[in-house]
Formats: structure tokens, sequence, C-alpha cells
């Protein structure tokens, strides 16, 4: 299914509104169904690259689009086929994002925003990444409409858990989103997680070095 892109000349209010009606017209139609809909649309993807420099038209190619779902239903049927994150190989990226939303630090929904980033040991990152999940797709987090999506690094030594929003500037927001997801996942006190500007990983093209604030 294609993703919802923004037409050429239309405002931002009017896509938002756009935007925001289809919802509402997707979640009527599962509920008329009876399924049980979700507050947003969402979007599985997957990248496998081999070691080395990438430019970024490469990258981009490596982005593969899994599975969409909108329903608790779909949800579970698409996450019980879906490998466990102990048998993926490194480097891999997951990615779950709302639809509309590609995993690019240049998506218009990403550009003014940042993550946070957490490392975790192999053995037990498959277990915060599924609390992570379960929390993004149920709308658990604070401040949702900023949250943009979740990504999940297979890396050869340890595992990276990062979360995207919208608004890297907002600091209320950005605070209340690291609050949520210690809350969430449990995440013990020695655990530091690092925030980053996506911009500023445009600048030193990297995901997770030189991060600006911990928390």
């Amino acid at each position: 299914m294609e993703l919802i892109e923004k037409k050429e000349g239309e405002s931002g209010d009017q896509s938002s509104l756009n935007n925001d009606k289809e919802a509402e017209e997707r979640q009527a139609r599962d509920l008329k169904a009876g399924f049980h809909p979700l507050k947003n649309k969402f979007v599985l993807w997957y990248t496998r690259r081999t070691p080395g420099v990438r430019s970024q038209t490469s990258y981009e190619d490596n982005i593969k689009q899994i599975v969409d779902f909108s329903t608790v239903e779909a949800f579970w049927i698409c996450y019980c086929h879906l490998a466990r994150v102990s048998s993926l190989p490194s480097p891999t990226d997951l990615h779950l994002f709302k639809e509309g939303i590609r995993p690019l630090w240049e998506d218009a929904a990403n550009c003014n925003g940042g993550k946070w980033i957490i490392r975790f040991k192999k053995v037990v990152s498959g277990r915060f990444w599924e609390d992570l999940v379960l929390a993004l797709v149920g709308g658990q987090l604070d401040y949702g409409d900023d949250v943009c999506g979740a990504v999940l690094s297979v890396r050869f030594s340890e595992d990276i858990l990062s979360v995207w929003n919208r608004n890297a500037s907002d600091n209320q927001a950005v605070m209340s989103l690291r609050d949520a997801i210690k809350r969430h996942l449990k995440l013990p006190h020695s655990y530091v997680m690092e925030y980053k500007p996506h911009d500023a990983s445009l600048r030193d093209n990297s995901s997770y070095r030189n991060t600006w604030l911990r928390g």
C-alpha cells in the first residue's frame, strides 16, 4: 500500500485535516468490520546493509517496506510472523513508523526532530524492543502526536533502540518522552538515555555518535 504523501501546493494545515479525516474513515470501516482500530496506522520497514560507507541514495534504496497495519488484530498477525531479534543478522535495522513518515532524517516529519537512544546488551534487547513496540502501537507514550516512530538497530556487540520525535526544540515534549520511555520499559537506573537532533546527524553523518543530551 502506498504511503500518504503531501500533495504539491497543499498547506500543512489542510494536509493534517485530510489525514485526520482519512484516519477517522479508516477507523469507522475497521469498527464496522468488527476489528479494533489503532489510533494510527503503522508501517514496518527493514534495512540490511553490509558494513562500510554508503551514500544517502544507497541508504534509501536499502530501506524496504515489509508490512503495514491499522488494527490490533492485524498487528498481532504481523508481529507473530516476524523473526525474533536474536535471530537478526548484524547490521540490521527495523523501523516502525506512522504511515506517511519515512524513516529518514530528511523526511518532512523528522527534519526538525531528533531521537532518544538507548543501548542494550544483546541478551535483553528483544524484550525491551517488544515493550517499546507495544507502547508505541498502543499510543501509550506521552506527547504521542510528536512521536514519529521507533528503530531497532542490531549491531555486532550491542543492540540500539531509538524513538524519533518531530520537534527537537520542544524541551518539554523531549523530556516527557524520555520519562515515558523509561516508565513503559521499566528501564533500570543503570541505563543511560542519549538524545540527538537529526540535523546534527546530517552534519556528522552518524546516527548514534556525538549525542547532545544525556538523561
